[in-house]
């Protein structure tokens, strides 16, 4: 009798939630083979990661005996199954309209040929990035280190691989890339900025870089550092509106700086020292610093003293 009543209780459960799919909500929508799938897509973008640093990240499912043919297959295969989630994602796409099935396919086909020939590009930008993390970090051992151990160095990665989809007009996709980075290593870079050569992140966690964003080249931030807008109360209006700052060639911001506003733009050579609040232009060659903080100390016998803490380059670097 206690199973009946038991069985009883969750079927009545059961026809609760199955009642209140009522086809009244975005929610409701049953459709899981004509979605995106986040497993898929985290699968197609480990295997990019594998293309773009053939050396480092193999599947260790199987034994290679020769690199050249595995790669031949590695590249076919992430190209046939980001063939089929790029044609799901395009149902999605505002700019393209309606598509039939058809269309869709032949489309997805199109962009994947372009995305791949731009996969030389990216390991180019890359190639800078590592060398930037190596130049930059004294703690670095070598740059392979960099390459399998640093957030940084992956969270860039994953940004320029959704970036190129994100520029074919790829809805959904490229942002599932970088929110997947954003879950491992604490970073989130929106596929949308715009972000050029030998940028080096440097720890990294707590790191937001917004959508229209746009960062020059041999930019080197730090951990904490917004890269902002100043309001989004417009929701959906400001959408395709610049919103966050631009940030010149040769810049450094240093940890728990906060850059808000489209307008913003931080000039060459610029150095933003830590935790300050930015939200209007800062000139080329300029240095922005918080007011020298006080520090209290005080004995046991009760005694207080007080030390202005003296600015220096070091202390730009608050870990």
């Amino acid at each position: 009798m206690h199973e009946l009543i038991k069985e009883s209780e969750v079927e009545k459960a059961v026809q609760t939630i199955f009642n209140d799919y009522n086809g009244n909500k975005h929610i409701d929508k049953i459709d899981i083979y004509n979605r995106p799938d986040q497993a898929e897509i985290q699968s197609i973008l480990q295997n990019l990661i594998r293309v773009v640093y053939p050396g480092h990240f193999r599947d260790r499912t199987h034994k290679i005996y020769n690199p050249k043919n595995s790669f031949a297959v590695l590249i076919e295969d992430t190209f046939y199954h980001l063939h089929k989630q790029v044609a799901i994602a395009l149902d999605y796409c505002k700019l393209r309209g309606t598509m039939t099935s058809d269309e869709r396919k032949i489309e997805s086909y199109r962009i994947c040929k372009e995305f791949f020939a731009k996969i030389p590009l990216i390991r180019e930008c890359l190639e800078t990035d590592l060398h930037a993390a190596y130049d930059g970090d004294p703690a670095a051992g070598c740059l392979d280190e960099i390459i399998l151990a640093y957030p940084g160095l992956m969270a860039t990665t994953v940004y320029r691989i959704a970036h190129e989809l994100y520029t074919l007009h790829i809805p959904v996709l490229p942002r599932l890339m970088t929110e997947y980075a954003h879950s491992k290593t604490g970073i989130d870079i929106h596929p949308g900025a715009s972000i050029g050569k030998y940028f080096f992140i440097d720890h990294g966690t707590g790191i937001v870089i917004g959508e229209t964003a746009v960062i020059g080249n041999n930019v080197k931030i730090y951990q904490g550092v917004t890269l902002g807008a100043l309001s989004t109360r417009g929701g959906q209006k400001l959408s395709g509106v610049k919103r966050h700052p631009t940030i010149m060639d040769n810049v450094t911001i240093y940890a728990g700086a906060s850059i808000l506003g489209g307008d913003t733009v931080i000039g060459q050579n610029a150095i933003i020292g830590g935790n300050t609040f930015i939200t209007s232009s800062i000139d080329a060659n300029t240095r922005v610093s918080m007011k020298n903080p006080e520090m209290d100390f005080r004995t046991a016998s009760n005694q207080l003293r007080k030390q202005e803490v003296q600015p220096s380059e070091e202390w730009f670097y608050i870990i």
